[in-house]
């Protein structure tokens, strides 16, 4: 497993395991479990995930059997939006304990708006400040090594280092060849924050291209370590989903090749601004 050094000089892995849609403790055990044998140690959730607390009781029987501890992986939860401003040091407190640790390895605030309100609700930027300073607080206690944000666009991530104490160290955005938003990483390069990527097969539709897969063909590996490397081959970090022990294992096995140039040009030309998720660009 390869990592990057954030902002803060803490260590995240470049590749970590997605858990949006995984639900039931018996899946989660048996997801997480496979993970850990694969090698990776990063864990990426959120509260409006619904599995916090099954994630962290697997945890925290998986950990002992694979002789690991909690110090040996990276887990990130997010900030629910209905929980955005002044509820969300008490939120943050609560995937602390719902994930049964002592800290997190990161948080993030997981969408710029507040649940209830318009886009362009003129509340917004204030309620944002106010998680942030909530978040800045925790990080000061330890119980956040590292804070961060989730889709926000450059306008979003630009209000927030003009006014901060603590800069963020993630962006997570959706990311991918159909949506290579390459001056927001641009920018979040220039800013010192590290971009990682979800949504990174297209909700499962990227792999189908034919151009994904006349590029797979040249590498001799599947469609989906091609869309992935992709992506770390621009500094980004990608966070795959799957609950099959063998695309797992597929989606970890991504730093004993490389694409060409002329490859990466190749998926480059399917970029067309489209969203297999949310679009933020709205949010005031």
């Amino acid at each position: 497993m390869q990592s990057v050094t954030l902002n803060n000089g803490v260590q995240m892995p470049q590749v970590g395991l997605g858990t949006f849609r995984i639900i039931g403790y018996n899946t989660i055990y048996s997801t997480l479990d496979a993970a850990l044998r694969c090698g990776y140690r990063s864990f990426d959730t959120a509260a409006v995930y619904g599995n916090e607390a099954d994630i962290g009781q697997a945890l925290k029987e998986l950990l002992p059997r694979h002789g690991l501890t909690r110090q040996d992986i990276f887990l990130t939860s997010k900030l629910a939006p209905r929980d955005h401003g002044e509820d969300a040091e008490r939120a943050a407190l609560h995937s602390l304990h719902a994930l049964d640790c002592d800290y997190l390895d990161l948080y993030l605030i997981h969408w710029p708006g507040k649940q209830g309100w318009k886009s362009d609700d003129p509340r917004n930027p204030e309620c944002r400040r106010q998680s942030w300073v909530a978040l800045e607080k925790l990080n000061k206690a330890g119980s956040l090594r590292t804070i961060g944000v989730s889709n926000y666009t450059e306008g979003h991530l630009k209000e927030l280092l003009g006014n901060c104490q603590v800069r963020p160290a993630v962006l997570q955005v959706e990311y991918h060849p159909e949506l290579a938003q390459r001056d927001l990483l641009r920018f979040c390069q220039m800013a010192g924050v590290q971009l990682q990527a979800y949504t990174s097969l297209g909700s499962g539709q990227l792999v189908d291209r034919k151009e994904v897969r006349a590029v797979a063909a040249k590498c001799g590996r599947q469609p989906s370590q091609v869309l992935l490397r992709w992506a770390l081959q621009q500094g980004i970090g990608v966070i795959p989903k799957s609950t099959h022990p063998e695309r797992i294992m597929e989606n970890f096995c991504l730093f004993d090749f490389e694409l060409s140039p002329q490859e990466i040009e190749e998926l480059d030309t399917l970029n067309c601004d489209k969203r297999y998720c949310w679009d933020p660009s709205g949010v005031a």
